[in-house]
């Protein structure tokens, strides 16, 4: 396939294995910040051809791994209301709350469907004047640009019932959470070239300079990673600290300007709870004063709802690049796919779920 096979051709890969070897002299460690790239590189062993000094560690990198154990239960007790419809993308459903997932309030009869971009949630609910809408906003920077057009077209189409949960996190505020932790030991990143594709990498430059960490802007496929992670590596060895774009096929310097104007004109910077981590300040986006009519959490009085994270689960510190799924007592055995103690463990994009999926036997 055009623009996919040339990125996942054994011999470039081997190339950039065999350069890497070359200048690696010393041990270091680099954080990849996107699931898909940790799902890409435990699926095709792109760990296994880097040399033993390299070692890659999973940062917070999946929205759905994030979000707050009380977010879940806030959408859990939404959607279990009879006048709503509660639509969400496919992968929140099964993400344990602590009592149960929306899989669980769909089966008990709860209106919950699955919908592939807010937009099918907004048209839902104009065609549907007599119940509450709600979408479940979950997501980076990726994400939010759609979101706040269906809440932007909702003000100006005059739809009242409609309204987002919202969940956005924002990236580099958690990177510096882990830069300034007395137990980081990342020293450089692979930015996700996603999020980069809507933001650019302008807000990156600050954390490069202020941190003395190279950052590189990587894409998904196994080559993609295997020169983020080279390009990464040479600014290791040579004592650089800069923001290098490897994704350049898809991302810009200043990123896509009116998707950030969007982002801007409906949400504002606020302090987010993570999950596993805690909160990060203004670290999330939240609806502007002028939309709170959308707001769910305000619409079904629920904002205030707080609860404890398991201490079982160590997702926290697999997000924190601290430790690796197999490193968990649970993992494999009491925590699987189909009974996960953490999201890390159901999302799509979790580092537990690729390591289940793909090196269980290594465990």
């Amino acid at each position: 396939m055009k623009f996919i096979d040339e990125y996942r051709d054994a011999q470039a890969a081997q190339r950039f294995a065999s350069l890497l070897a070359r200048v690696t002299t010393r041990p270091w460690t680099i954080m990849e910040v996107c699931g898909g790239q940790t799902h890409a590189i435990v699926k095709f062993g792109v760990d296994e051809l880097l040399p033993k000094e390299i070692t890659l560690v999973h940062g917070p990198g999946c929205p759905v791994c994030v979000t707050p154990l009380e977010l879940i239960d806030k959408a859990i007790a939404i959607a279990s209301r009879p006048e709503v419809i509660f639509c969400s993308f496919g992968d929140m459903l099964r993400v344990p709350g602590s009592a149960k997932d929306l899989l669980a309030v769909k089966a008990g009869g709860g209106d919950v469907r699955i919908v592939y971009s807010p937009l099918d949630a907004l048209k839902i609910a104009r065609n549907a004047p007599n119940k509450q809408i709600v979408f479940f906003a979950v997501g980076f920077e990726t994400t939010a640009p759609a979101n706040a057009m269906s809440v932007y077209q909702a003000q100006q189409q005059g739809i009242k019932n409609f309204s987002l949960l919202v969940s956005h996190v924002l990236v580099p505020p958690a990177m510096e959470a882990i830069l300034s932790s007395p137990h980081n030991r990342v020293q450089g990143f692979l930015a996700a070239g996603h999020v980069c594709t809507v933001m650019g990498f302008t807000e990156y430059e600050p954390i490069a300079q202020k941190y003395h960490v190279p950052i590189v802007v990587t894409g998904f496929e196994p080559v993609d990673i295997l020169q983020g992670v080279y390009l990464c590596i040479k600014q290791l060895e040579e004592g650089r600290a800069e923001v290098e774009n490897q994704y350049a096929r898809a991302v810009r310097r200043q990123g896509n300007e009116p998707a950030q104007q969007i982002i801007r004109e409906v949400f504002q910077i606020q302090p987010r709870k993570w999950r596993g981590v805690g909160e990060i300040p203004q670290s999330g986006l939240g609806l502007r004063d002028k939309y709170l009519e959308h707001d769910a959490e305000l619409r079904f009085g629920v904002a205030g709802h707080t609860v404890e994270e398991s201490s079982e689960c160590i997702s926290g510190l697999i997000l924190q690049g601290l430790k690796k799924p197999h490193e968990c007592p649970a993992f494999g055995t009491r925590c699987t796919p189909e009974h996960p103690f953490g999201a890390t463990m159901v999302s799509s994009e979790g580092a537990c779920a690729a390591y289940y999926r793909y090196r269980r036997i290594k465990t």
